[in-house]
């Protein structure tokens, strides 16, 4: 009789090997990850306007502050799509970045360049106050233009629950579009920022056509929708965008939808677009400089290190601190010398070492203090702001001031004598000077309203502070931001007064001279970001720098230069070639500056092409502070109540098939609900199959509220294996054809709970407890067919034996830790380990055990070295029981030459070179892989950046690993006999856009005399 798999069946086979096993997906690693800390519980109410409820847990004034802004960017939105919202708007603010990063409404851990996100399940609003009164309203704005996006992609049909299909019609469309839009409706056709991004490209040639800028990797969708949407808007009209993007929605198709309703091919588009930003811009490369002629480059940009900002000066100016992606895979603070640019030493290691989970750098600097010994620093750790202390002698820590009454803190700055440290704090929203008394630890609040008040620089004779701020400018009964303006503190009365400059432009980053008689600052008074200097005696104003693009950090008020104290020397990090790269000057009369200013006539560098745009919409709204805000008023206030409501519905799956035995039918469908915070989730899921023994069904439910997070599951999963057999033989008294399907049910029945600690965003605390049922069962169905004219002579079903059912109850706590950094297709650095314990007490009982550790080196760029040890096993009386299916480690994340497809060829088992596949099964496991992995592509220089043209992973390995029982002990075991199975390859790993992980191997499985090298397939990514 001859023997075949049932192909139907071989997922629910291969499932049903790893969950009898009790093993975890040791291949793909799903106890690994970084955590979402909740290190604070917050206490929302609810404020509800005309169209949003706001949810806030800060101070009231703010959240009316922010209520108001939203209600006056509906009004404008509403009137720019002639749309209307349906349903009321969520909105939940946080007082702080640092607090926003540790918000339930999201999964997943958020970086700190993440300034609001607007998801697509409930259209949520979700955003920290920024840094000043202007960063607070452009995010809303920008945020809640996704909002009507969604909203317009959503459509009559959709009901509650499909948000996901909102996303995936959005996600049709372009990235340009739909954040090019956000920036342009916020911000409008000028911006000095914006700009400074086209100049560069305008002058390097590289304005690419609108098809190729759907590469968002290149294209930073931001900067180049913006400025091709403000093209359109001031060529035909603000109105044509809404139009585009409601008919491009439908469509999810750009390209004909804009040369329709503009009436001009895509191509010639792009061609008018380009020629009109060379027409704009090529003039003002004769009235400035590209590279200062009085700076030197002291750490230039490239490819792969784009970010090298914030520099600040020692006093001597010997010596200077900076920010920088030199090392890939995270902005790093690093100690370098100012003439060579050479590091002296990295000061931080985000990356890898948890310690700091935020360094603030889009909005801060670090200070030095007038001795050159100690450099201060704002960070965040353990979800406190601090101010960390470094010995710049010993390059060590050397103290730490957690600030746990403030929410931010940007920009300290010493004092002279170096016993106290001002800086801007963030509390209820906005920012404030306060000064810390190094001795005391007294904390003084040198102001107290909601204008900005950003970049303190202490004044060298100790008396004053300077800042930057908004309050000259800015009208709060209208909420008119205006533009930041240079001002002094008084420290010891606290007066403020104004420092008179231009009369338009931002003026930001103040540093003082070393004889206190003068201001440095930067200003994009004529349209382009430079240095200048400002004599307090006499109030006239020097240029320090005119270049072409722009003295500049991440963000338009980033701080992007340093005076040395003593010796007055300047660094700026400036962008150009598509990168930021530092920059020095020494030369006194360059310091000095000149008393002539550049002007640039009719040209406009802040203003984004066409120049001649006709009066617009947009900019007509923007202008307008008071159209659609809300009369101030109080505004009900609710607590706020959880209530779960429908997040997502799962496409409802429908199989039917037919073979030789019938035909057969299923579906299944997955809901996931939640409340508006996301502090409670529950996921229900239900899969029902003709047979209904072989349906399955699952609650679960989890409480996020507090940084201890819990919850239960309710589940039953059946998991069916099997294989059939056929024969002629005589039935009847005829000769028929006889076919036998043997199926092997295992049905598991779960009731459990669970509970996670997390102590930081890369180590956490597992515990679980619960009750599992395990129902086996067996049976045969037997078919007989005619060999004269096909009749069905037999169709019988028997139950066979099975084994006894398991009824046991478990527990399981588990340590776990994961620093590591991800590429394309797996870890490149860090490390991350489990050991996990987990007794089981019943009709069965053992207890299994879990060490997993890895670690990932990279001595040399591109190169990682990625090093695995695991070992899983379950010890006690019922270890080897026959009921639990063996643990099989020839999976391709395990040992790989091994898999179970590979043997194919019968021979292989027998004769004097005959392989024991028993040699891969056991109750017990120790597996250890080395990998070198490398981008293929970017060490061959095929294209831009670490990866090149494609995220390719060029990888050689080799893998060793036992399998053995109680009775059956392992070679490296006093007595043991099982010998270990070891496997040498190369290979390739793909990321496929993101969505699924293909590699294939060239292996050579060692212990397999009568196997040669062959290719094998994986799925998944490295370990």
């Amino acid at each position: 009789m001859k023997h075949a798999p049932l192909s139907r069946y071989t997922a629910l086979a291969a499932a049903a090997l790893v969950a009898a096993a009790l093993l975890p997906s040791t291949a793909g690693a799903q106890y690994f990850g970084r955590n979402k800390v909740q290190y604070k519980t917050f206490d929302f109410k609810i404020l509800k306007t005309d169209h949003f409820d706001v949810y806030f847990y800060m101070d009231r004034a703010a959240a009316d502050r922010a209520a108001r802004m939203a209600e006056r960017w509906y009004a404008r939105y509403s009137r720019f799509f002639n749309h209307e919202l349906k349903g009321r708007q969520p909105l939940i603010l946080y007082a702080s970045s640092n607090e926003f990063q540790q918000t339930t409404v999201l999964s997943g851990v958020i970086g700190e360049g993440t300034g609001g996100v607007t998801e697509s399940l409930k259209r949520r609003i979700v955003l920290p106050f920024g840094a000043s009164p202007a960063e607070s309203d452009h995010v809303i704005g920008h945020e809640l233009i996704h909002a009507f996006q969604y909203d317009i992609a959503r459509g009559p049909q959709i009901g509650a629950g499909q948000g996901a299909a909102q996303g995936m019609a959005l996600a049709r469309l372009p990235l340009w579009l739909v954040e090019g839009m956000a920036e342009y409706m916020t911000i409008g056709p000028i911006d000095p920022n914006t700009a400074m991004w086209m100049r560069d490209a305008a002058r390097r040639k590289d304005i690419p056509d609108i098809k190729k800028m759907a590469n968002s990797y290149k294209y930073f969708p931001y900067r180049w929708g913006h400025a091709l949407l403000s093209y359109i808007g001031g060529r035909w009209g603000d109105e044509t965008i809404a139009r585009i993007f409601s008919a491009a929605i439908r469509t999810g198709d750009i390209e004909p939808v804009m040369e329709k309703i503009l009436g001009i091919k895509l191509k010639q588009l792009s061609a008018d677009w380009k020629e009109a930003m060379i027409k704009s811009y090529e003039p003002l490369l004769a009235m400035t400089e590209l590279e200062a002629k009085v700076a030197k480059p002291v750490v230039k940009g490239t490819e792969t290190n784009v970010y090298n900002i914030s520099p600040t000066l020692s006093p001597d100016g010997r010596e200077f601190m900076y920010f920088s992606t030199r090392d890939l895979f995270s902005i790093d603070l690093f100690l370098g010398n100012p003439d060579t640019g050479k590091v002296i030493a990295k000061v931080t290691n985000t990356a890898v070492n948890a310690r700091f989970e935020s360094l603030l750098f889009i909005n801060s600097a670090g200070a030095w203090d007038m001795e050159g010994r100690r450099y201060a620093f704002g960070a965040v750790s353990k979800g406190q702001p601090i101010i960390n202390i470094y010995d710049v002698q010993t390059k060590k820590n050397a103290r730490e001031i957690r600030l746990p009454q403030i929410g931010e803190v940007f920009y300290p700055t010493w004092s002279p004598d170096g016993k106290a440290i001002a800086f801007s704090g963030m509390t209820e929203g906005a920012t404030n000077i306060f000064i810390y008394d190094m001795e005391t630890d007294d904390l003084r609040k040198m102001t107290d309203d909601a204008f900005a008040a950003l970049h303190p620089a202490w004044s060298p004779d100790g008396r004053a502070i300077a800042f930057m701020t908004d309050r000259f400018t800015s009208d709060p009964s209208i909420l008119s931001v205006g533009g930041y303006e240079l001002a002094v503190l008084d420290t010891a009365t606290g007066e403020v007064r104004r420092v008179p400059t231009f009369d338009r432009g931002k003026k930001t980053n103040p540093q003082w001279s070393p004889d206190a008689r003068s201001l440095y600052f930067i200003s994009d008074a004529n349209g382009i970001s430079n240095i200048y200097r400002i004599d307090l005696d006499t109030e006239k104003i020097y240029q320090v720098t005119n270049l072409y693009t722009g003295v500049s950090g991440i963000t338009a008020i980033s701080p992007a230069f340093s005076v040395a104290q003593k010796s007055g020397r300047i660094m700026y990090s400036a962008y150009d070639e598509g990168r930021f790269s530092v920059y020095s000057i020494e030369a006194p009369e360059a310091l000095a500056g000149t008393p002539t200013l550049a002007q640039f006539g009719d040209y406009r560098p802040a203003a984004l092409p066409p120049m001649d745009r006709q009066p617009g919409l947009v900019l007509g709204l923007l202008r307008n502070p008071i159209f659609g805000l809300p009369e101030s008023q109080e505004f009900p206030v609710t607590d706020y109540k959880p209530k779960l409501g429908l997040d997502l519905v799962t496409t409802p799956q429908v199989a039917l098939g037919v073979d030789r035995f019938g035909t057969y039918g299923g579906g299944g469908i997955t809901l996931y609900w939640s409340d508006m915070l996301g502090e409670h989730t529950v996921a229900t899921m239900a899969q029902v199959n003709n047979r209904l023994q072989d349906s399955a069904a699952l609650v679960a439910y989890q409480n996020s509220q507090k940084r201890l997070n819990w919850g239960a599951v309710l589940q039953r999963i059946p998991y069916v294996y099997g294989y059939y057999s056929y024969a002629e033989d005589y039935l009847f008294n005829e000769p028929a054809l006889i076919e036998q399907e043997y199926l092997f049910r295992q049905v598991y029945y779960e009731g459990s709970g669970f509970l996670s600690y997390p102590f930081s965003q890369v180590q956490r605390l597992e515990f679980g407890a619960g009750a599992r049922l395990i129902d086996f069962q067996s049976e045969v169905r037997t078919f007989a067919y005619s060999l004269y004219d096909s009749t069905i002579l037999m169709n019988e079903k028997t139950s066979l034996p099975a084994p006894a059912s398991i009824w046991y109850g478990f527990a399981r706590g588990a340590l776990v830790y994961d620093s590591a950094i991800f590429g394309a297709t797996g870890p490149i650095i860090g490390q991350s380990y489990i050991v996990e314990a987990s007794p089981m007490a019943g009709n069965m009982s053992y207890t299994s055990f879990m060490a997993d550790y890895r670690r990932y080196f990279m001595p040399v760029k591109p190169f990682t070295l990625a090093f695995r040890m695991l070992h899983y096993g379950r010890y006690g009386k019922n270890a080897d029981d026959d009921r639990l299916y063996p643990i099989y480690i020839g999976y391709d994340g395990l040992v790989r030459g091994y898999d179970y497809n590979t043997f194919d060829d019968y021979a292989e088992f027998d004769g004097p070179d005959a392989f024991d596949f028993n040699r891969l099964l056991g109750s017990k496991i120790l597996i250890a892989n080395a990998e070198l992995r490398f981008p293929l592509f970017g060490l061959l220089k095929l294209g831009k950046g670490y990866y090149g043209f494609l995220p390719v992973d060029f990888v050689a390995f080799y893998d060793v690993g036992w399998a053995w029982q109680n009775n059956d002990k392992p070679s490296f075991l006093s007595g043991g006999g099982r010998k270990p199975v070891h496997s040498l390859g190369v290979g390739m790993r793909f990321n496929v856009f993101g969505y699924i992980i293909l590699g294939v191997n060239y292996v050579k499985p060692f212990s397999r005399p009568n196997k040669d090298w062959h290719f094998e397939f994986s799925f998944q990514p490295g370990f």
